[in-house]
């Protein structure tokens, strides 16, 4: 900030201090980068002001307020509740009515849509799980839809961004427990695509992620630790078959390449068990290829035990335990015994949806603490 001493016009009056431009009515007397003092100046400038008072920069900017500020002026979540009795009220709303809260104002909106409302649903127990449907009708688009298995209600989803209404053998996984993802896939006009898009249940919106570092389709895809691993599949480009392997951290909102296949592989089933991610699928050659990955080496070794012998129906771990399915509608269901490297018989519902040749079991799904077969 500078300062200028200037000869006035009229000579008996001696010396005129220009006082610089400046953002408000504070003091500039200690300021002064000539004059160090309120004494230098008398000394230079006899019976002047001690106080030197600037005048106002017309091109300053306004202050914006703070966000405390602004916060201090929102009107209450709930007219005559602090807001920390309002939230308590809020948080017991049933999952179904959420996108009707959003809908009442901007505070709401934001409370629904951030971590806060939904990680002490959790902490407090009232989580409720719905499973994600996808439907492809006689013309061959997609639509997703949500059961809330509470109140036996199918919700639809917004719908699928275009990319995805026609694609084939895309994945899908959830993260962080409220992010549906798509990714990768064949596109009926351009062929594998990188694409990476994921529906938030807290926005009810669908959203742009950063695409795959390699196009695929027909791929095996798992979730560990939160973060998505893809490997294997085909590209149609590249009219060949993929060993290559890849994974998204949502923390870190990118892809990483990690180990690559021993083999190249269309992966037609996989689980994750005991901290090994196992694939089973078909060879460039079409020979039936089974390989695990060992996250903590980050390396990839063929399986060639009882585990994987005859298995071809989804599978699924849940507390420690391996199921798959022993029947193709997915009616039976076999645990696999690790101390004998067996499977055993587990149970069976006796409830086959019609033939077991025609419809096929597409997923098991945990579901507060139980399991459930989709066709």
């Amino acid at each position: 900030m500078d300062q200028t001493i200037e000869r006035s016009p009229d000579a008996h009056r001696g010396f005129r201090v220009q006082a610089p431009l400046v953002d408000s009515f504070s003091c500039y007397c200690k300021v002064d980068s000539g004059l160090r003092t309120v004494a230098g100046v008398s000394k230079f400038v006899p019976g002047s002001k001690l106080c030197i008072q600037p005048d106002i920069n017309p091109r300053a900017h306004r202050r914006k307020s703070s966000r405390r500020e602004r916060l201090r002026v929102q009107p209450p979540l709930l007219p005559g509740l602090p807001d920390d009795l309002a939230i308590a009220c809020l948080i017991r709303v049933p999952r179904a009515e959420h996108n009707k809260l959003r809908l009442v104002c901007k505070r709401w909106y934001r409370l629904l849509a951030g971590n806060f409302f939904y990680s002490l649903r959790k902490s407090l127990g009232m989580a409720e799980e719905w499973v994600y449907v996808i439907k492809r009708d006689r013309d061959g688009h997609t639509s997703w839809h949500a059961f809330d298995p509470t109140y036996q209600l199918w919700q639809p989803l917004p719908p699928v961004p275009g990319e995805y209404s026609e694609a084939l053998g895309f994945g899908c996984a959830v993260l962080s427990g409220c992010h549906l993802y798509l990714f990768g896939g064949k596109d009926p006009n351009k062929g594998s695509v990188r694409r990476v898009v994921f529906y938030s249940a807290r926005t009810n919106k669908w959203h742009r992620a950063p695409d795959m570092l390699r196009k695929r389709h027909f791929f095996g895809s798992c979730v560990i630790n939160n973060c998505l691993y893809v490997a294997g599949g085909e590209c149609e480009g590249l009219r060949r078959t993929l060993c290559s392997a890849e994974v998204y951290d949502p923390n870190r909102n990118r892809w990483s390449f990690i180990a690559d296949m021993s083999t190249a592989m269309v992966p037609f089933i996989g689980v994750v068990y005991d901290g090994k991610w196992f694939l089973k699928g078909l060879g460039s050659h079409r020979e039936v290829q089974c390989e695990a990955y060992d996250l903590q080496t980050n390396s990839w070794g063929p399986v060639n035990d009882e585990m994987v012998t005859g298995w071809r129906n989804p599978s699924i771990c849940m507390n420690g335990r391996l199921y798959a399915s022993d029947c193709p509608d997915g009616c039976k269901l076999k645990v696999y015994n690790e101390s004998e490297n067996r499977w055993n018989r587990f149970i069976d519902s006796k409830v086959h949806l019609g033939s077991s040749r025609a419809l096929e079991a597409a997923a098991l799904v945990p579901l507060n603490g139980k399991l459930f077969g989709s066709v």
